[in-house]
């Protein structure tokens, strides 16, 4: 007769008051986004993050051989003229932006700016719609697909003019802020790290894997980090849209970083460390870079705030630890202005190596925005 299991170990993880006071992290709670269209000419800033991809898997399949009892097999496809399609397509994409993404209900819809609106949409058709496995750009007549470019083009549209208050976030009316002083709960979960009085304000750091164990001793080793919290049972989550789905995203981090301007006026960055990328990883960072941190920004009530993605890093050949310190510290002097930073970083949008030769052509860990 075997022994019954003895229960495991069942930690406390708080807020550490008052001692580490001083390390207290607050941050927003966001339940949305509201666009305010220009006046002015539109601009899209394109990447990465907006280009869809349409795959058999994504959209079903393109060609059905259809075969009766008796006749000839007949075979049906989406082959049409692909000029017709096109404008079609176009047309629709730009109707549906207006309709979706820049026209309130009981007001007058901003029919003046279709031209522009088209002429964006067109770039994003030409730039960013990638058609695999015998897919066509028709497919995209799907509402579902429909919905899902237009919010990446009207993210890619709202990061071209963050800067000029076009998107602003809308705080929960009713508990408008979170704090690592609410933190508090008990666990059972042995992947834990003890944290840096010195670095956190809460006494653990529940762990997701056991790499995020060594990022947070690199962070804590950081000489420009000021405060950290591992975003477990924190309350900090990002809303965000998959095609016409609403979802939540929960980042990893929450660092608190001095960029030049003092402790007492850090910038707040939040942190995702990524291997796979597939559509969903897509759409959180596009509600980073487009909609969360221009938008919380744009509010000047919440300190400032940056978005970063760290990518591939198991995959990186040389010590882990210090692999993660470079990521860290290029992240900072980006973020911070840094001209030998920027300047790696627009090299590597345009295809080519980052001076610092730390990391192989065309593959970049990380993502920077805000």
């Amino acid at each position: 007769m075997s022994l019954p299991e003895l229960p495991r170990e069942s930690v406390r993880v708080h807020a550490v008051r008052p001692e580490r006071d001083a390390l207290e992290i607050r941050f927003p709670r966001v339940t949305g986004y509201r666009l305010d269209p220009p006046n002015d000419h539109l601009e899209a800033d394109f990447d990465e993050s907006h280009v869809l991809e349409l795959t058999p898997e994504l959209v079903a399949s393109s060609e059905v051989r259809n075969s009766g009892i008796v006749g000839e097999a007949v075979e049906l496809n989406l082959r049409h003229p692909e000029s017709t399609w096109n404008n079609q397509v176009l047309y629709h994409l730009t109707r549906q932006l207006i309709y979706t993404k820049w026209w309130d209900a009981g007001e007058t819809p901003p029919l003046h700016l279709f031209g522009q609106l088209k002429r964006i949409a067109g770039q994003w058709l030409e730039t960013c719609l990638v058609c695999r496995g015998g897919t066509y750009p028709a497919q995209l007549l799907y509402l579902q697909l429909l919905d899902w470019a237009c919010d990446r083009i009207t993210a890619a549209i709202v990061k071209a003019k963050a800067g000029d208050g076009i998107v602003k976030a809308v705080p929960n009316p009713y508990n408008p802020v979170g704090t690592t002083a609410d933190v508090d709960f008990y666990t059972s979960k042995t992947l834990r790290h003890r944290t840096d009085p010195r670095r956190s304000h809460i006494n653990w750091a529940v762990l997701d894997s056991s790499w995020e164990g060594e990022f947070c001793r690199v962070v804590e080793g950081h000489p420009q980090v000021v405060a950290y919290a591992k975003n477990h049972n924190l309350g900090f989550t990002v809303p965000y849209r998959q095609g016409m789905e609403n979802r939540t995203y929960v980042p990893d981090f929450i660092v608190a970083v001095d960029d030049g301007r003092g402790p007492a006026d850090p910038l707040n960055l939040v942190l995702e460390i990524k291997g796979y990328r597939g559509e969903d990883a897509k759409d959180k960072k596009k509600t980073m870079d487009s909609y969360w941190v221009p938008g919380v920004n744009n509010l000047g009530s919440f300190g400032r705030w940056a978005f970063a993605e760290f990518r591939d890093v198991l995959e990186l050949r040389s010590d882990f630890d210090n692999a993660l310190g470079i990521h860290l510290d290029h992240v900072i002097r980006f973020v911070s202005g840094d001209r030998v930073a920027v300047a790696a970083e627009e090299l590597i949008r345009m295809g080519g190596t980052d001076p610092d030769a730390w990391v192989p052509p065309r593959k970049r860990p990380w993502e920077i925005w805000g």
